[in-house]
């Protein structure tokens, strides 16, 4: 290389990477997998977009002009909702490969039909991850310690380098899964009998569900309490 520029730098250590790491070639997801994210995007959106007008209808004083224009327009986007669900549970439905997948993440007890369509739209084929840990180190649900020596010792966090959108999606579902889900409810209650902070234990059973998300994919089989219960002790690494 002639030139020194960053332009020339950047393709130098990019170079320099491939060479001694040699990563796997990025794959574009499936035409279909794309327009089920589009889908799910667009949903997302206007679930804001609901959420921002009931804030301001809350922030208003009594003016029944505007109170009913913000209403009509809830109630608009909330059809428009219905609608886009509708078409997402269909598109699902007309592909083999996303319904299965979508019917054995729904045979865990805390993962609904909204939480899979986003799992299958933002993940596409789950098998694509080497391993369960790789899968959870996507989402950023894995442990991070922050330790050097004697001086430095932070608290155990979540890992939030990975999919924001996924740690999201995850939230909700893994406090339910600590209600009716044993597997998870027994793994939660045994690390808040060990002192570890709630928000932390939520964060933790993030991580498990990733794990079994992957562990029925992977396997082919319908979720099976008794073959998660026995692995609690040393599977999740936490």
């Amino acid at each position: 290389m002639r030139n020194k520029n960053d332009r020339a730098d950047a393709q130098l250590l990019l170079a320099r990477f491939c060479s001694k790491h040699a990563p796997e070639r990025w794959v574009a997801a499936p035409a279909h997998v794309r327009h089920l994210r589009a889908l799910v995007d667009r949903l997302q959106i206007l679930k804001d977009m609901v959420q921002q007008e009931s804030n301001r209808l809350e922030a208003l004083d009594n003016n029944a002009g505007l109170r009913q224009s913000i209403d009509d327009h809830i109630q608009w986007l909330k059809r428009c909702m219905v609608d886009l669900q509708r078409q997402i549970d269909d598109h699902i439905d007309g592909h083999a490969d996303l319904r299965e997948d979508a019917a054995l993440m729904q045979s865990i007890p805390g993962l609904g039909p909204v939480t899979v369509a986003k799992v299958l739209a933002y993940l596409g084929d789950v098998r694509r991850f080497g391993n369960a840990k790789a899968l959870a180190a996507f989402l950023g649900v894995t442990p991070r310690q922050r330790q050097s020596g004697t001086s430095i010792k932070g608290r155990t966090i979540l890992n939030r380098t990975g999919h924001a959108a996924m740690r999201t999606a995850l939230y909700m579902p893994a406090i339910v899964a600590m209600q009716h889900n044993q597997a998870v409810k027994a793994f939660g209650d045994r690390l808040r009998s060990q002192g570890m902070a709630p928000k932390a234990v939520i964060g933790a059973c993030m991580h498990k569900l990733a794990l079994l998300i992957f562990g029925v994919v992977r396997s082919r089989r319908a979720f099976d309490v008794s073959l998660a219960m026995p692995k609690l002790d040393f599977q999740d690494g936490i």
